[in-house]
């Protein structure tokens, strides 16, 4: 009974047949994702009026002209407000927020958008929200409808109003419907991204979203009668208790707010009449027919447009989607793009959607009201945007407010039209609007701080570079910058790309074999996602710093000048890098941490490191962005980073900027050539901030005297990587070593044929040294004693490894044994002690027995660093509980403390120096050595013999199978024994952070064991080629006349049986592992 007259389809109960059969499919895809009753038949009215022909072409013919409104301003002079007061318990308050904002280039929810004084769309919406329910002691319902794609970030963003967002049904999610393939009419498929199979169905389907979720009759089980929606984008839309007085009491079930058409309105919709039943009807400008363009744009004919304010009785509104079999069937829209929108080559599609506002035909007795313009500021185009932004409007109670009256500005179609463009034109500041009348700006124009403008100005630049407008005012003028001169070797250029498939980002950043990262644009590509993801995130380029280095490997140097030209084409105005290109990872986040004056401070870092994999032209490269806290980036960084690579179509780049010596201390100043702007790039030693900060957290007094000890020896291995000049910094020219301690101190660029991989199988070199074999038991015979203490650091100094005189600590082991002395360090003695200790979840749980003696806060999470930042950072960034002083680890050979955001393969070493030189204080006495130390802590706490099989480049499929099988068997294996060993439980690790309440699922399967043995099967990702599977087996040995077994022997039961459950051999053809620690 509601559907329109000029609408081709048949009955709503009987669709022809070759209809239902061609849209099943879709009705499968949308039960499938769960899409509601509601929303799939709403979208087979849209699609059966798509397979009928109809264009939603409403014609000229079939309309009169709406001659009069009541007026607001009419309405306002009568009214009291009094009784609006009273209505605004039945009321609710919906906000349409679903939208991206694509047409001014944003990729997330428009209304997260910052307008005016550092406050978004959101935050003003919602202090508006709480000052009414102040005001009138009304506790106003506040609803967000939000869509797939903007609902994680509102609803994270709405978190800081918990008196708004912890409120019942405050989200309304919107339903997506598929895209139709233009040519088969079939679903469209898209198999490289299948969220773009997708599309939003516009904001008509509030109406099915209300229904279908059973929002609406929850509402109404509320008493709610009245719903005001409006655009989050629209400022002005506030609750006007005049308009709810007059819509309740003139029993209206549906009621729009409208304004008067002025020529700038002309291609926009408006209101008209149906001359079948003097329905008010709503066009669209895509409903217009070619030939009656004339008439549509004739706005003394139809002289009103559709605000989208509305207002609707949710009574009526239930009772018109029952009669219509729970749908309001509205006028379809048709919108043909391609399947990627970004991607013009890809398949042709039909995005089939509806207007919210095109429901006031469907209610007999529906109404309009003309408001003022006051009530309609969108912004819809950067025009709006900056206008906002600038001086000549106000905040007023949360509102913007004009000063005096608003200019007329038009800006660039092409060179201002994104987000992205207008942040760039206006990095130095908005210019002053106040007194302008009308600013038209031709041409990439960019406004140098001081700018203002008064009367008509236009800025023209015919120029194929940007041109900046120099500070000063500028009153009825037009300004002609196209022969100034121009930035110069600051200028960006569009380098055109495609995108490269798997540029994810893991824990440990992007790591694939160098020759991948020296191809083509794959290096800028990601450089440039990284950018784009911070801007979107909200950071500033061009204020403090961006930190560049990397661990001295093949292709860093060139790697390096790539960043820095990137980085000044997307703003950055500051780029700090280490002597050489050189910094190690944790060096990286104390020069993010400590280095200053704060307004140079680095917001970030790229590390161009693949860690502990090997180097060279043929082996790995890596990159990965650090963020202002001096840890990995968060996963919602890196989540969108990757989500950007896959749909790239171009690079920023300064291409003309020099390249920079990166041998010589000190800054180089890039200039433009207009002189309004200049680039600083400051090479700095890699090693002073680390250094300094290492020598604030340890007694370096007491580990001079260690050192200067008589028959006190050491070798400590850089396994030519980068932590070679630190080593000898610290070690040679602050506690006076000998030189000769160090070995393979060079940085190098393959890192010497070495695999820089701190363990039993790769720094071998030290190892003999020390006296320890491939298993970690001791060697003798050795035609000199070796060395009383030895260490050695991977490629990017991050891990290390332990030893001392002809014995091995376990990376488990040396976490508890410096958890247990973390008073001898004073960063932790001076601040009370340690308080809080963490450890992966593969790593064993030698920790646990001292966390639980010493009443310490203890965490199990995920494999990945950036769990350990979660904690550090909880009060300073999270505003939670404080853990820290902390200690974390990872038996992968990752030790550090909250001193930095990274393992600190240093600070390991210093650390265990510290406990050396603690138990070692009188000469006189004998020494302590680190396996006196160890044994000592078993004999206390117990020990946990514990072990870890590495299978390098394995077969990923036969890898991933493994895991799924032993998935599969979960529930068959609780209660079974294997030899001496009884399975009590069998899972998938998951986690959710205490801090962020993050979930992460799938973190390794665990099988463990009665008696408290366990084993832990993991897949890595790391390498640069194939699979890695870690098997890591782990048995507690409580009694301590037995705590000094061969670990071997130990666990030679349980390998067994871990190899029997998992079936590792049989899936992957592996008989022995490639690495045993």
């Amino acid at each position: 009974p509601n559907l329109p007259p000029h609408h081709p389809a048949g009955p709503l109960g009987a669709p022809p047949a070759a209809t239902m059969a061609s849209f099943a499919p879709f009705e499968e895809k949308m039960t499938a994702d769960g899409l509601s009753s509601s929303a799939i038949a709403a979208f087979r009215h849209a699609y059966e009026a798509l397979a009928s022909g109809s264009t939603g072409v409403i014609p000229e013919e079939a309309l009169d002209p709406v001659t009069s409104l009541p007026d607001l301003e009419t309405i306002r002079a009568s009214a009291t407000g009094a009784a609006g007061a009273e209505l605004l318990r039945e009321t609710v308050v919906l906000k349409l927020n679903g939208g991206l904002g694509t047409s001014m280039g944003l990729d997330k929810a428009k209304s997260l958008l910052e307008v005016k004084d550092g406050k978004t769309f959101l935050d003003l919406t919602a202090l508006q929200i709480m000052s009414m329910r102040k005001q009138y002691g009304q506790n106003v319902r506040f609803m967000l409808m939000n869509s797939f794609n903007t609902s994680a970030d509102t609803l994270k963003f709405m978190s800081k109003y918990p008196e708004i967002i912890n409120q019942p049904q405050v989200e309304l999610m919107q339903n997506k419907v598929p895209k139709v393939d233009a040519a088969t009419m079939a679903p469209a498929e898209y198999a490289l991204n299948p969220n773009l199979e997708w599309c939003p169905p516009g904001h008509g389907d509030l109406y099915s979203a209300l229904y279908g979720s059973g929002t609406l009759d929850a509402l109404l089980a509320d008493g709610i009668k009245y719903m005001f929606v409006s655009n989050s984008d629209n400022l002005g839309a506030t609750m006007d208790l005049d308009l709810l007085s007059y819509f309740a009491t003139t029993d209206k079930p549906f009621l729009m707010e409208c304004c008067r058409r002025t020529e700038s309105d002309k291609k926009g919709g408006h209101l008209a009449v149906r001359k079948g039943d003097g329905h008010l009807v709503l066009r669209e400008s895509a409903q217009c027919a070619k030939e009656d363009e004339g008439a549509f744009q004739d706005v003394t004919r139809h002289q009103f447009f559709n605000t989208n304010n509305l207002w609707v009785r949710l009574d009526k509104l239930k009772e018109v989607m029952e009669a219509s079999g729970g749908f309001v069937a509205l006028p379809l829209i048709k919108n043909g793009k391609t399947v990627n929108p970004q991607d013009s080559s890809t398949a042709a599609v039909f995005q089939l959607e509806t207007a919210m506002g095109a429901a006031i035909e469907c209610f007999e007795g529906a109404g309009a009201v003309v408001v003022p313009r006051t009530r309609f500021a969108p912004v819809k185009k950067c025009n709006d945007l900056m206008l906002l932004r600038s001086d000549a409007y106000t905040l007023r109670d949360n509102v913007p407010t004009v000063v005096a009256t608003a200019p007329v500005v038009t800006l660039d179609s092409k060179k201002h039209k994104l987000v992205g463009q207008l942040e760039e034109a206006t990095s130095l500041g908005v210019p002053s609007l106040v007194r302008c009348e009308r600013l038209t700006v031709k041409g990439d124009v960019r406004f140098a701080r001081g700018v203002s403008f008064a009367g008509t100005v236009s800025v023209v630049n015919d120029s194929d570079e940007p041109k900046v407008l120099p500070p000063g005012e500028y009153v009825d003028t037009t300004v002609n910058l196209t022969e100034a001169p121009g930035m110069g070797p600051l200028r960006p250029t569009r380098l055109p790309v495609t995108p490269y498939e798997g540029q994810k980002p893991g824990t440990s950043g992007l790591r694939k074999k160098t020759r991948v990262f020296m191809e083509g644009t794959y290096l800028h590509n990601f450089v440039q996602a990284v950018f784009d993801a911070l801007k979107a995130d909200g950071t500033d380029l061009t204020v403090g710093a961006l930190l560049v280095g990397g661990d001295g490997r093949y292709f860093n140097l060139e790697a390096a000048q790539v960043v820095i030209k990137i980085a000044v084409a997307n703003g950055v105005r500051r780029v700090v890098l280490g002597q050489g290109g050189l910094m190690s990872t944790p060096a990286a986040s104390a020069v993010i941490r400590e280095r200053g004056p704060r307004w140079q401070a680095a917001f970030g870092a790229f590390i161009l490191s693949a860690s502990h994999n090997p180097g060279g032209p043929e082996e790995d490269f890596g990159i990965k962005y650090n963020g202002p806290n001096g840890g990995p980036a968060p996963e919602k960084v890196t989540n969108a980073i990757f989500d950007i690579t896959k749909t790239m179509t171009a690079v920023s780049i300064c291409e003309s900027f020099p390249t920079i010596d990166l041998a010589a201390l000190g800054d180089t100043v890039v200039p433009s050539d207009d002189g309004l702007a200049a680039a600083t790039v400051t090479v700095i030693s890699p090693t002073e901030q680390h250094v300094a900060l290492l020598k604030s957290t340890f007694d370096f007094d007491a580990l001079r005297a260690l050192v200067a000890r008589e028959g006190f020896t050491m070798c400590l291995d850089s396994m030519c990587g980068v932590q070679g000049p630190y080593a000898r910094k610290v070690f040679v020219e602050e506690l006076g070593a000998p030189e000769s301690c160090l070995a393979n101190g060079t940085p190098l660029e393959d890192f010497g044929g070495l695999h820089a991989d701190p363990n039993l199988t790769y720094a071998r070199g030290l190892c003999d040294t020390m006296g320890v074999d491939r298993t970690g038991l001791p060697v003798t015979g050795q035609a000199a004693e070796p060395p009383v203490f030895g260490a050695a650091w991977d490629g990017d100094a991050d891990r290390n490894m332990i030893l001392g005189r002809r014995f091995f600590v376990t990376p488990s082991d040396s976490l508890a044994v410096i958890a247990a002395h973390a008073n001898v360090i004073p960063f932790f003695k001076l601040q009370g002690g340690l308080r809080s200790v963490a450890r992966s979840m593969p790593t064993s749980g030698a920790v646990d027995l001292v966390a639980r003696r010493n009443n310490l806060a203890l965490f199990e999470v995920p494999t990945g660093w950036k769990f350990f930042g979660n904690l550090m950072d909880s009060k300073a960034v999270f505003g939670g509980r404080d853990y820290t002083p902390l200690i974390c680890g990872e038996e992968s050979f990752g030790t550090g403390s909250d001193h930095v955001r990274e393992k600190d393969g240093m600070w390991a070493v210093l650390a265990w120096l510290s406990i050396l030189a603690h138990y070692n204080k009188d000469a006189s006495q004998p020494f302590v050595h680190v396996e006196d130390i160890v044994k000592a802590h078993w004999r206390s706490y117990g020990r946990n013999y514990y072990c870890r099989y590495d299978y390098e480049g394995v077969d990923k499929p036969a890898a991933q199978a493994m895991m799924t099988a032993m998935e599969d068997a979960f529930d068959g294996l609780v209660g079974q024994t294997f030899g001496s060993y009884t399975v009590s439980e069998a899972n998938q690790f998951g986690y959710e952070d205490p801090v962020d309440g993050s979930v992460s699922k799938k973190q390794g399967v665990r099988v463990l064991f009665t008696d408290g043995s366990r084993f832990v099967v993991r897949l890595s990702g790391t390498a640069g080629s194939g699979a890695t599977i870690r098997l890591y087996l782990e048995k507690y040995e409580p009694d301590a006349a037995k705590t000094e077994l061969i670990t071997a022997d130990a666990l030679g039961e349980l390998v067994g049986v871990a190899l029997q459950i998992s079936r590792l051999a049989e899936f992957t053809g592996r008989e022995s592992p490639t690495v045993i620690t």
